[in-house]
């Protein structure tokens, strides 16, 4: 059984629904009991058993009420045209807890690089939290599919199957042979790597900046069009402000979050110095419509807080505090920092940790 349960589940918050999603080594099919209702990863009628990584949709206020859900996998022995032989299904029940209405604690990483043991320790150090936010670069490329095992391994080692995650691409992310499978490694949204999403009175939209060099970059050997991508994510945004009865303005919602791997309201230094007119047309719409408490991003590598009076920082046009909150240092390949968040009623207190146990800073924003 081992074989098939060697990380737990993580359930990923998108849009309006969680996606439960696990690894498993052996050919197997996967579905999920909700109370009497099951799930199935499946393919227009036809259960995947070939798939790495496993997925299951649950309607979120679903999973939220009964609190508790069931994994099954059915493990296969040899698919075949006729009389598919198949063994015994072998369950695994998970309690699971949704976002509380005061208090909740999450915390955030990124550009983890491959590490696993010290963002989770860094993330111990904060202490438990009601939700995980990894924020892109988890891995240090998609070149080695073997790689994506890291991103369930932390949250196996964090959330144990009981809690849910937030995931995010990385500029790391669009690098190697894999990388246009992505979003089957990862959770999505059709296929989308940004979408909104809401966990109890908490809603956030995921905006992926994509490469953090020119399109036509000798670097990129002609790999990446993501000028166009963004593009479609600037009507993306449009809708969703369109829309925003049933998403940043929904009955409940308190908190409102940005979540980007790179701050694209900072203006890099050539050649990172890419769509200033779209991510300033980003910036703006977010400003004017969303008015979002806080924007969480990494990629920088540092610890720090930006606010919208720092206008030598925010180039592109301030939305709110800017967390930049995870780091690793050249000169110790066994250390990370991350930030920490807690969200009360009228402020979000920051406690950033890194992995040798130390709280390096507090601040409230």
């Amino acid at each position: 059984m081992s074989e098939f349960f060697k990380f737990d589940p993580a359930v990923f918050a998108v849009d309006k629904s969680y996606q439960i999603m696990m690894p498993c080594e052996k050919a197997g099919l996967f579905f999920v009991k909700v109370r009497d209702k099951f799930y199935y990863d499946e393919s227009n009628g036809i259960m995947r058993s070939r798939n790495e990584i496993h997925r299951v949709e649950v309607p979120m206020d679903e999973l939220d009420e009964a609190g508790e859900y069931t994994v099954c996998i059915r493990p296969v022995i040899e698919r075949k045209p006729y009389f598919t032989e198949t063994e015994e299904v072998l369950e695994k029940r998970y309690k699971f807890c949704p976002i509380p209405e005061k208090g909740i604690r999450a915390y955030h990483i990124s550009d983890a690089h491959n590490l696993i043991k010290e963002p989770v320790r860094a993330a111990e150090t904060f202490g438990d939290i009601d939700f995980l936010i990894l924020n892109g670069d988890v891995i240090e490329h998609s070149g080695d599919p073997s790689k994506f095992i890291n991103i369930y391994e932390i949250c196996s080692l964090l959330m144990k199957g009981e809690k849910p995650c937030i995931f995010s691409r990385g500029n790391h992310d669009l690098r190697g042979d894999f990388a246009e499978k992505f979003a089957d490694y990862t959770p999505s949204y059709l296929g989308n790597t940004y979408y909104s999403f809401r966990l109890g009175n908490i809603w956030g939209i995921l905006l992926d900046c994509g490469e953090d060099k020119p399109d036509d970059h000798e670097e990129y050997g002609f790999t990446v069009a993501c000028h166009a991508f963004r593009e479609r994510q600037t009507e993306f945004l449009k809708k969703i402000i369109k829309n925003k009865e049933n998403e940043y303005e929904f009955k409940g919602i308190k908190h409102k979050l940005v979540i980007s791997h790179n701050a694209f309201t900072h203006r890099y230094n050539p050649p990172f110095d890419i769509e200033q007119d779209i991510f300033a047309e980003w910036a703006r719409l977010l400003r004017e419509n969303v008015k979002p408490e806080v924007m969480i991003c990494g990629h920088a590598h540092e610890l720090n807080v930006y606010y919208p009076e720092n206008t030598e920082w925010n180039t592109n046009g301030s939305i709110s505090p800017v967390v930049i909150g995870s780091t690793v240092e050249k000169d110790d390949e066994n250390y990370f920092a991350g930030c920490g968040y807690i969200f009360n009623q009228d402020e979000i207190k920051l406690i950033f940790t890194d992995s040798n146990g130390k709280i390096i800073k507090e601040e409230t924003v």
